[in-house]
């Protein structure tokens, strides 16, 4: 029998991260890089936050924007890697720190958030 390629499930990543990335990210840079810094909009305060993170799917909501964005990150970053550079004979390599350091950096997000 053949083995099945996990090349979907990344492909599924890649595209829900590309997802989630386009539609929260500009709002959060506008919010956070430039509305409350710059006094267009009150900011919340630090209790708000804390609550707004504190509960299950406020925390779930940017874990996951964070886990899909590093994921969609390692697998363009991956096909930039074989296709821009032609270093596809280091295959595992590659593999192995791209989707490592989503899967690190997603692990350092839930235990900062929660």
């Amino acid at each position: 029998m053949a083995r099945r390629s996990i090349e979907p499930v990344l492909w599924i990543l890649f595209s829900a991260g590309g997802v989630m990335s386009a539609l929260f990210l500009p709002a959060s840079i506008f919010l956070l890089g430039l509305a409350f810094p710059l006094g267009w909009i009150a900011p919340p305060t630090h209790d708000h936050l804390q609550q707004l993170l504190g509960h299950p799917l406020g925390g779930l909501l940017v874990l996951s924007l964070c886990t899909l964005s590093l994921f969609h990150w390692a697998h363009r970053f991956r096909y930039t890697l074989y296709d821009g550079l032609q270093i596809k004979h280091l295959n595992e390599v590659i593999n192995t720190l791209c989707y490592g350091g989503a899967i690190a950096g997603s692990l350092a997000a839930a235990y900062l958030l929660f």
